[in-house]
């Protein structure tokens, strides 16, 4: 392809903002540009007699139009279009396709409590040898058994997930993408279809008639349907491709390996941990480790486990701004690389640390907790949070190679974190294995990558595309520092 039809474009949605990449293919190259970025975030509205979170679901599609056409409008036109975003979450719609209300933020506290009502009905380990997925209250199974009764499940007659929504209404397609429904509890993991065993529980103890909500599944790389409407400008007629919708799939087709030996940690908002595997692990022990099988693109499992990751420090930065404090990330940690290592751990997937909140006082209760003396300043908190992601990173990738089978000589840092030095170099350090940091904007180039091949634009397997990903980014080596022991130590005072 060449011209105008050369050009692709990703909408990535992250939990604080979102942004519409454009990437144009040349002589084995992709060529990457940031066309809009726009903001998002919860928004807190109060309901029987508490605030809950929800998303501004219509501002931020206004931010992909906006990018779309800023995309489309000096190049007369696009080649493709593919959405990722968080997983989780859902919008419903009504029988004249209205949405019912904004989607509820997957940080709500409406989940609490939820999962062991689920279990009281559908064990855990019998839901595991099913989905495969980690325990998280946040699961779209568990948010629907906490929605049960809600006055908007009465009119519902579809339920999306962010992608599919946005797609709808880009399109006028339903369709489910199977990379991020099999993040929702609700899809069997070793047929990759609808799994009964899951919907049954909604549809008969708690009543939520769920099977006639959802939308047929569809593997990544299906074309849904063109662009249409005069909302969408001169984007209008591109192909809407269903990508890896789940922005960490994205991501993990953009990790450069040059091996199958690879473990990765996709990081930003959360930290995805795991390895690529071509069929899921459903052992007694993987539920016991809480790992999740997610699926992926091309057929493959991203065997993994979420790490709270980078919304530790964000949202300590956030405390300490409505507190009258600007804290400058960049000199933030520039000072915590000169604080002791491992003088203060705690564990980051606690789920106290789950919802918004004053993080640093959380942290410090974790460490008076464990016998520890808490941070006693800024810079103590940057230090332990980062030493305690990289002692999870640690404990994820070992026990990723160990339940899987798979051997791992490298890892592999995408998405935002790959900025960190600090984080990357304690990885390095922490594993005991080299760490290869970028590309930070990992998920819109497998987004963009996954479209390209679905409309011909490029051929070829996971391992061609990669190959395109190291020949048109650029990466960071870190080497181990070789003594794992102070890292054995922090585990056995977490995790003994």
């Amino acid at each position: 392809m060449s011209g105008a039809h050369s050009l692709h474009a990703a909408v990535d949605l992250g939990a604080s903002s979102g942004r519409v990449i454009t990437g144009r293919l040349e002589e084995g190259r992709l060529h990457t540009e940031e066309v809009a970025r726009f903001p998002n975030g919860p928004v807190a509205v109060p309901r029987r007699g508490r605030e809950t979170l929800h998303w501004d679901i219509l501002s931020l599609y206004r931010g992909v139009l906006e990018g779309l056409r800023a995309a489309a409008g000096p190049h007369g036109g696009l080649a493709s279009v593919g959405i990722d975003s968080w997983a989780v979450d859902y919008g419903l719609l009504d029988g004249d396709a209205a949405l019912l209300g904004n989607p509820v933020h997957y940080r709500d506290a409406r989940t609490a409590g939820a999962p062991e009502r689920v279990f009281e009905h559908l064990p855990a380990d019998r839901m595991y040898a099913v989905n495969g997925l980690q325990v998280q209250p946040f699961n779209t199974l568990f948010q629907l058994a906490a929605a049960a009764g809600d006055a908007q499940l009465a009119p519902a007659r579809d339920l999306m997930l962010i992608p599919d929504l946005l797609g709808y209404w880009l399109t006028g397609e339903r369709v489910a993408e199977l990379t991020n429904a099999s993040t929702t509890g609700m899809v069997d993991v070793r047929t990759r279809t609808w799994a009964d065993a899951c919907l049954d529980v909604l549809e008969g103890p708690f009543g939520t008639p769920v099977r006639g909500l959802l939308s047929r599944l569809v593997e990544p790389g299906t074309v849904v349907g063109p662009l249409r409407g005069e909302s969408v400008g001169a984007a209008a007629g591109a192909p809407l491709v269903a990508v890896g919708s789940h922005d960490t799939a994205s991501a993990v087709v953009a990790v450069p390996a040059a091996t199958p030996n690879f473990a990765y940690v996709s990081c930003g908002t959360w930290s995805l941990v795991g390895v690529e595997l071509d069929a899921p692990v459903r052992t007694e022990r993987s539920r016991a480790a809480n790992f999740t099988n997610e699926l992926g693109v091309d057929g493959t499992v991203r065997y993994l486990r979420n790490v709270m990751g980078l919304w530790v420090l964000q949202e300590s930065l956030r405390t300490w701004r409505e507190r009258g404090r600007e804290v400058d990330l960049a000199d933030l940690l520039r000072r915590a690389a000169d604080v002791p290592a491992l003088s203060c751990v705690v564990d980051v997937d606690d789920p106290r640390l789950l919802p918004p909140g004053d993080m640093p006082g959380r942290i410090a209760e974790l460490a008076a907790e464990t016998g520890q003396r808490p941070p006693s300043d800024d810079a103590e908190l940057a230090r332990c949070v980062i030493d305690s992601l990289a002692l999870a990173y640690r404990r994820a990738v070992r026990q990723a190679a160990e339940l899987s089978g798979r051997d791992v000589d490298v890892v592999h840092v995408v998405g935002g974190g790959a900025h960190n030095t600090l984080l990357c170099r304690l990885t390095a350090d922490a594993t005991g294995l080299p760490v290869v940091a970028g590309p930070t904007e990992g998920a819109a180039i497998g987004n963009l990558l996954v479209q390209a091949r679905a409309v011909g634009a490029v051929e070829g397997d996971l391992a061609a595309l990669r190959r395109i990903v190291a020949a048109s980014t650029g990466t960071r080596r870190y080497e181990p520092s070789g003594d794992t022991r102070p890292w054995e130590a922090a585990h056995q005072r977490l995790w003994s």
